[in-house]
């Protein structure tokens, strides 16, 4: 018999249409990009708050292009690992429990169901033939049910979510530095701060894929604080080369 489903839940807006797209890997390539725009941009705001010039303007916030993308890309592998293997690690134990002990899992799965308003009589017949079935069908309800970890996903792909938040880190950890490759001074420095205040805001909207609010606000809550954050590190950057001059 056929798992019963709950109620199918209020989907989450999703304003870039991209939730079909595996979880772990999305939600690397949209973070990842905030992470590396933020990071960087404060970097090299601070660098060049201190007066220095192209030159170490762009040795530093390569430095942090590179070291940034390569911490985000082992974090990102380290998260997923370590989940898959969790999860792996509890459908294991699922498994000797439903060969074990399916009196319990049938308890286990009765109550589950009741909860979701199957009377009694029904949520035991259920769970009987759930768990006296065939063994791969029980774990797989089981997983979903009890543990809420779809069997087929285990968290995704650890390989896919590290290259996506290397990339991704990188690209917006790029954006500030775009103007200090083309050109020098004043005039960079006001570029920096204009396409990385356009690509704040595009940054901001993109992550209302994943939490579901208003895209204007939270652009403008992500161009708020990037440049909060880079305007302080500026600051910053302007004392301390005041202070080593």
């Amino acid at each position: 018999m056929a798992a019963i489903r709950p109620k199918s839940a209020k989907r989450t807006p999703d304003p870039v249409g991209i939730l079909g797209v595996g979880g772990n890997t999305l939600r690397a390539a949209v973070l990842g990009a905030n992470d590396g725009l933020v990071s960087n941009l404060s970097l090299v705001m601070g660098v060049a708050g201190s007066g220095a010039g192209r030159g170490p303007i762009l040795i530093a916030g390569l430095a942090g292009l590179v070291a940034g993308s390569l911490s985000m890309a082992l974090g990102e592998w380290l998260s997923v690992q370590s989940a898959r293997e969790m999860y792996a690690n509890q459908l294991d134990r699922e498994r000797r429990e439903i060969r074990e002990t399916p009196e319990e899992e049938e308890e286990e799965l009765r109550e589950i169901y009741e909860s979701k308003g199957i009377p009694g009589r029904y949520a035991r017949d259920i769970a009987r033939r759930v768990v006296y079935g065939k063994p791969e069908i029980a774990l797989d309800v089981m997983a979903r049910e009890e543990l809420g970890i779809n069997p087929d996903e285990l968290g995704g792909s650890a390989w896919a979510a590290a290259i996506t938040s290397f990339l991704f880190f990188g690209l917006g950890a790029a954006v500030p530095l775009l103007p200090f490759l083309l050109s020098q001074g004043s005039g960079a420095m006001v570029a920096a701060w204009v396409i990385s205040a356009f690509a704040l805001f595009g940054a901001g909207w993109l992550v209302t894929a994943f939490t579901g609010r208003h895209p204007v606000r939270s652009g403008f809550r992500s161009l708020l604080f990037g440049l909060a954050a880079a305007a302080i590190t500026y600051g910053i950057g302007s004392l301390v080369g005041v202070a080593v001059r």
